[in-house]
């Protein structure tokens, strides 16, 4: 991305892919992905998520939710996080997850290397 300039997130196109069987749990979801930028040694990126459920490991990441509904459960049983448009999330690096989307999710990242 070019210093002052602008990329509109909520309607940038992405290539999905079918989650790997491993970790699909339910449904048929898919995800997308591009980095935008780096930005202070962070990748800066769009991500995205079709309705369905998942299992994930995180990556140490802050994002923010610009579309969408899911649930964030943790497999150390912490409380789950319910997401959507607006919501300001922190993650840590190892963290085991479960996703379930009810509406596709897209969220702006940024996110360690």
């Amino acid at each position: 991305m070019e210093p002052n300039s602008v990329v509109h997130a909520a309607t940038l196109e992405l290539d999905h892919e079918a989650v790997p069987a491993g970790q699909a749990v339910r449904g048929e979801p898919t995800t997308a992905a591009t980095a935008v930028d780096e930005f202070c040694s962070l990748e800066v990126g769009v991500w995205e998520m079709s309705p369905g459920v998942m299992n994930d490991v995180e990556t140490d990441e802050v994002f923010v939710v610009i579309a969408g509904a899911a649930t964030v459960e943790f497999v150390s049983g912490r409380d789950p996080l319910e997401l959507g448009p607006g919501d300001v999330v922190r993650l840590a690096a190892g963290t085991e997850t479960v996703w379930t989307v009810t509406e596709t999710l897209r969220k702006v990242y940024l996110a360690a290397g």
